[in-house]
């Protein structure tokens, strides 16, 4: 059975983003999710510094071997002033210091999730000039706007965001 990873890249406890990953993950058949928040993971704030004096934490570890063990990702991206949020950046500075390759050259599906217009779209533009450099293969990617008002009791009510949605679902599972 595939592993895909599920990521919200915030560390908001009612995170759209983690909700929307989720969700998004939970569409797919035959496949261990393993679902990843955050807040499960102590990092400290990345500093050439710290990395110089006490090395990879046990946490850093343990999210690194979930990332070798996946068969693909589902990350859905917060847009905070038009950029990762730093809870993400940060997890993602110290996973690259173990491995560059991030997402180990395996498919991904690249999500953002926002409550205004614009879904996340700034930040979307950033990972997918950003991603592919350190080891994803897009499969596909959304932005979806107005979160609260097309997402409601536990699934997307907007029916053209559910067909694009569905859409890009069952392309990535072609490719896992």
């Amino acid at each position: 059975m595939k592993k895909i990873i599920t990521i919200g890249g915030s560390n908001s406890i009612n995170s759209i983003n983690k909700i929307f990953a989720e969700y998004t993950g939970e569409l797919m058949k035959n496949v261990e999710l393993i679902k990843i928040d955050l807040n499960d993971y102590n990092l400290p704030m990345f500093s050439i510094d710290v990395e110089n004096e006490q090395g990879f934490s046990e946490d850093l570890v343990t999210l690194n071997k979930l990332f070798n063990a996946a068969d693909g990702f589902v990350v859905s991206l917060a847009e905070h002033n038009g950029a990762y949020s730093t809870a993400f950046k940060n997890a993602f500075d110290w996973l690259s210091r173990v491995n560059g390759k991030v997402w180990r050259d395996k498919p991904m599906l690249l999500l953002t999730a926002a409550p205004g217009e614009r879904g996340g779209i700034t930040m979307l533009e950033i990972a997918l000039g950003r991603f592919p450099y350190m080891g994803a293969k897009i499969v596909g990617s959304m932005s979806f706007p107005f979160f609260n008002d097309n997402f409601k009791n536990g699934k997307i009510v907007n029916e053209d965001l559910q067909k694009h949605h569905f859409k890009l679902v069952e392309d990535f599972q072609k490719v896992i």
